[in-house]
């Protein structure tokens, strides 16, 4: 119905359809949801130009941070955005507050088994480690890579649920909730590489690139700078380090995580695969969008994991030595 309604208005004498007047934008907002199902189902072809420009006028720039910024397709994406402020300023104005927080249950509920897993898989690693040949600044790096690898199995599935919400456009009103995306997902596709553990190998270099560098280079650069006698000078060596290793590690990995996201997040043309592979997505994301795309979301990661990762470090170190100290 909307679809044909859409044809008629496109097709009429009336060329201009005025989306401003109040009454006409609040009625069609309204029913946006409808109105991208029918398109969607009518396919782009069976859709008017006017129809589809009406379509693309009224549901602009929706983006919510890194996975908003690493799934659009660059400047010819209709729904591509200027930059991180204007990430903000349209969330906030076609989706609310609450449209800062789509997907936020799934790192809740992952947020401790992740971070549990992340640490004391790399202490185990490292232990292991110890009775190999290699040198202790490569066995801290390696203990880092398998700690991350062990960290993407656990997430995954996790990442697969948020992605998936955090890229629909609707409002938070409307769209389903993590428990039925998570039930939509397993009826759909299954607990599988096409389902529940889309994304794996992306999810698998991501983690595994960042512990690496994170760890590798947070205990290899603190070994070799002095240790300070203040207890402030140290704490801040310490966290300027932290902050360094969690910077580094995440423009190393972002390409991984941009991959990611496009293999998780609802292909381009429903129906048909585009980004299957990590490595197959990359290529492609490079031939059709450049170098730079690859590094699409870099500010917001970088604004969360470099003083994130610091603070982490400083807290496991601590906390380890108090722990170690007196139990």
């Amino acid at each position: 119905q909307v679809t044909r309604t859409l044809n008629s208005l496109s097709h009429s004498s009336c060329l201009c359809i005025d989306v401003f007047d109040p009454a006409v934008h609040s009625q069609i907002i309204a029913n946006i949801g409808h109105v991208r199902r029918a398109c969607t189902l009518a396919g782009q072809d069976d859709i008017p130009q006017k129809a589809r420009f009406i379509t693309r006028g009224l549901s602009p720039d929706h983006c919510r941070w890194i996975s908003r910024f690493q799934i659009q397709r660059g400047a010819s994406d209709p729904q591509s955005y200027k930059s991180l402020a204007d990430c903000f300023k349209t969330i906030f104005r076609n989706e609310g507050i609450y449209g800062f927080y789509k997907g936020i249950l799934p790192p809740i509920l992952a947020e401790t088994p992740k971070r549990a897993v992340k640490f004391f898989t790399f202490e185990q690693y490292k232990k292991l480690l110890s009775f190999t040949g290699l040198s202790t600044g490569l066995a801290l790096s390696v203990a880092g890579l398998g700690s991350g690898l062990t960290e993407a199995l656990v997430v995954n599935p996790f990442e697969v649920v948020k992605v998936s919400l955090q890229a629909n456009r609707d409002s938070f009103k409307v769209q389903p909730s993590t428990f039925a995306q998570a039930r939509n997902i397993i009826n759909a596709d299954g607990f599988g590489l096409r389902g529940l553990n889309k994304g794996l190998t992306s999810t698998l270099g991501r983690h595994g690139v960042f512990n690496m560098i994170y760890f590798g280079f947070y205990f290899n650069v603190k070994d070799a700078i002095p240790a300070r006698q203040d207890p402030t000078l140290e704490f801040l060596r310490k966290f300027a380090i932290g902050l360094a290793s969690g910077t580094i590690s995440s423009c190393v990995n972002i390409p991984f995580d941009v991959a990611k996201s496009r293999i998780q997040a609802p292909q381009p043309t429903p129906g048909e695969i585009k980004y299957r592979t990590c490595f197959q997505t990359m290529g492609l994301v490079y031939q059709e969008e450049g170098f730079l795309a690859l590094y699409k979301g870099l500010i917001p990661k970088i604004m969360r994991l470099g003083p994130g990762g610091a603070v982490m470090l400083l807290v496991y170190e601590y906390v380890s030595g108090w722990l170690n100290q007196n139990w």
